[in-house]
């Protein structure tokens, strides 16, 4: 016979785990000046959270450059205000994904693909308010008490569902694992959500114009589709949930966000000319990592997302630079072409005379591509391939 005891689980899970997600706030605000964590809990996480920023500042991949930082955190303060900013130490790190974090300590991750993907300082300012909304509602320090509040049910439900063997001891305890599985993942959902909303309300209490989080999460779904495309897969769902989703689907992200936006700040200026200007002298690098990463799809939308302010020498050679890493006979012709699109436009970038050459030479317009590669060599003549280089440029 079943035991009472699990078929009444799911009431069991929803008690263990209600206190977590429910139950008023009475703690100081973690942006607070000198806040100290409160409860065994949190003392541990900030404890973990400041070993990582330990490591964190001596990692090479830490992109140490006061005015990009400066830039980046100054975007952040003026999202969340001068105060609640005082908390946050900002890391610009050169990872290109799209991606963001802030943990319980205050220390801000910021991914150079991130950077690399956004338009304005209205769609950053939407990532780094829904980060901070994480950070002040102390969403690591909730999730963490709700994954032990899951393991602690189903722990304690194995042991039990042990003493008593049967089909429907088994049948009674596979459904109040996927109850409690459920609840946890739609709790985690359910915090993402929130930050969404404390973002929103940032950005319409603020200077830069609201409407343009939507766009954060439409230029991921076109992107997601346009890699889905170029590797021949079927085309992602971005408006359903998986059991196991983290976070909720980009596109009621997005229309969330482009419900929640207030009229009135319509006309707001998105500080896309300011952002771009304080990008520019990092594209570079930041489209070379997210070229080679082999996702033809994802970084040809990018650089052409990029491109729609007008076409530039970088871009160029960054879409040359993706053609002819793909290797296709056709891929050799036009990254040729754009090649020649960034030379035309800077003669000097010594970059895309290499990659015309190399191109024209693979096409069998040798004499023309060894006239591009000398150029090269002309202007980085302690190039690190330069000796190999000088081999293309001199063989008959």
């Amino acid at each position: 016979m079943s035991p009472l005891w699990l078929s009444s689980g799911l009431w069991v899970a929803a008690a263990m785990l209600a206190p977590i997600t429910a139950g008023a706030e009475t703690l100081p605000p973690t942006y607070a000046e000198l806040y100290k964590p409160h409860g065994v809990d949190e003392i541990g996480i900030w404890q973990d959270a400041d070993e990582d920023e330990r490591r964190l500042t001596a990692s090479p991949r830490v992109i140490r450059d006061e005015a990009l930082t400066g830039y980046v955190k100054g975007v952040l303060c003026e999202t969340v205000g001068p105060e609640r900013c005082k908390a946050a130490r900002v890391y610009i790190v050169r990872t290109p994904i799209f991606n963001a974090s802030m943990a319980p300590n205050g220390t801000v991750r910021v991914f150079s693909g991130l950077l690399l993907r956004m338009r304005s300082e209205a769609e950053l300012a939407t990532v780094l308010g829904h980060e901070f909304g994480h950070f002040q509602s102390r969403h690591s320090v909730k999730l963490f008490k709700a994954e032990r509040g899951a393991s602690d049910v189903l722990s304690w439900a194995g042991l039990l569902a042990a003493m008593y063997p049967g089909r429907d001891t088994r049948r009674m305890f596979g459904d109040l694992r996927y109850s409690v599985l459920g609840h946890y993942f739609r709790y985690g959902r359910d915090t993402e959500r929130e930050a969404d909303r404390i973002s929103i309300g940032y950005l319409n209490a603020g200077r830069l114009r609201p409407q343009v989080a939507s766009e954060v999460w439409q230029h991921a779904i076109a992107e997601g589709l346009a890699s889905a495309a170029a590797k021949g897969l079927r085309k992602p769902r971005y408006d359903t949930i998986a059991f196991a989703d983290s976070h909720p689907p980009n596109a009621e992200r997005a229309a969330t966000l482009a419900a929640l936006a207030a009229l009135e700040g319509i006309g707001r200026d998105d500080g896309a000319a300011r952002y771009a200007s304080a990008m520019a002298p990092f594209l570079p690098q930041w489209l070379d990592d997210q070229i080679r990463l082999n996702d033809f799809g994802a970084s040809a939308y990018v650089i052409e997302h990029l491109a729609e302010g007008g076409w530039t020498a970088p871009l160029w050679l960054a879409r040359g630079d993706l053609y002819r890493l793909r290797g296709n006979p056709r891929d050799l012709v036009a990254a040729t072409d754009f090649y020649a699109k960034a030379v035309a436009l800077d003669p000097q970038l010594a970059d895309a005379q290499r990659g015309l050459g190399l191109s024209l030479i693979k096409t069998g317009r040798r004499v023309e591509g060894q006239a591009a590669l000398g150029r090269y060599l002309a202007l980085r003549p302690d190039a690190p391939d330069a000796a190999t280089i000088a081999m293309l440029a001199k063989e008959p």
